[in-house]
């Protein structure tokens, strides 16, 4: 990436960077003199951002494209439209997350959790890996979480169109499927991209406090009272995103599905229940098939 500065800063695309640790790592990458294209669904968010980002760092290059990453028509819609902007792509990073305390099932008929956290991401990558493949060396980064060992047992197909209704206790077991399937989704990824590139990473960022639980009550005292112990401090998901999309060691910059935490980038496994080729492949195949029929909204 050092080589690309020298002639035209490197392009990065990135979801979920209007809060968060997502929010500090565009600011982090603004100032390394990157081109972000930042993919969200709120304009006066995504604008208040570069707004920010241009007064920390004159001169800085933001794009918006507008995508709600509930609805994968609006995300392939997305990905066209940044790869017809850009002849270069150098990392995809998404980001975007949600955990919810209650089922929302979407207009496609997804439940919004697992559309948000996994689906998303499968098809906006799926849209831009060509455009990432013609630009290598390029990378591809997702954040998943290490609550993936709490999600029990796959149940594929099934558990991509699962929309029964569930409790906020449950929704821990939920959350961490679709935590799983991102790993999963990674590590496949990787096989299929090895020798082409194409670095392939995911990481736990650990646990940040920044929009916590924002669904439950005293949320935002919740958030204040462990912001004042200094407990899941968001800087510290920030980091390992930004090392896993620049940072020149072989570790990260050829990696072909790794997994890596927050706390010294230290390799992870992939929880039992999604570790493995045979059950990676399947979950691979029935996402594929799932969203093939995936088109952009008529009229956009």
């Amino acid at each position: 990436m050092a080589d690309r500065m020298a002639d035209q800063p490197p392009v990065i695309v990135m979801t979920g960077a209007t809060n968060g640790m997502g929010r500090l790592a565009a600011f982090e990458l603004a100032r390394r003199g990157v081109r972000l294209g930042v993919v969200a669904r709120s304009r006066a968010k995504a604008d208040a951002l570069r707004e920010e980002i241009g007064r920390l760092v004159p001169g800085a290059s933001v794009d918006v494209f507008l995508a709600d990453l509930s609805l994968l028509a609006e995300v392939r819609r997305a990905g066209e439209e940044i790869a017809a902007r850009y002849p270069r792509i150098d990392v995809l990073i998404n980001n975007a997350g949600l955990h919810a305390f209650s089922q929302r099932v979407t207009s496609e008929g997804y439940a919004e959790m697992t559309a948000v956290n996994y689906l998303a991401p499968w098809v906006l990558t799926d849209a831009l890996r060509e455009r990432l493949a013609a630009s290598a060396p390029a990378r591809i980064v997702t954040v998943a979480s290490r609550a993936s060992t709490r999600a029990g047992v796959l149940d594929l197909p099934a558990d991509l169109t699962d929309t029964a209704e569930f409790t906020r206790r449950g929704s821990s077991l939920l959350y961490g499927r679709s935590k799983l399937m991102d790993i999963m989704f990674t590590q496949e990824l990787g096989r299929r991209l090895k020798g082409s590139g194409v670095a392939v990473t995911c990481c736990c960022p650990g646990f940040n406090t920044t929009g916590l639980g924002r669904e439950l009550p005293l949320a935002g005292a919740l958030e204040k009272v462990l912001t004042s112990l200094h407990i899941g401090d968001p800087q510290h998901g920030s980091d390992i995103i930004v090392k896993l999309a620049t940072d020149p060691d072989p570790a990260f910059a050829e990696s072909a599905g790794g997994y890596f935490a927050a706390k010294g980038a230290k390799a992870l496994r992939c929880p039992e229940a999604g570790r493995g080729e045979a059950v990676q492949g399947a979950l691979w195949k029935a996402t594929a098939e799932l969203v093939q029929g995936v088109r952009r909204p008529h009229g956009l």
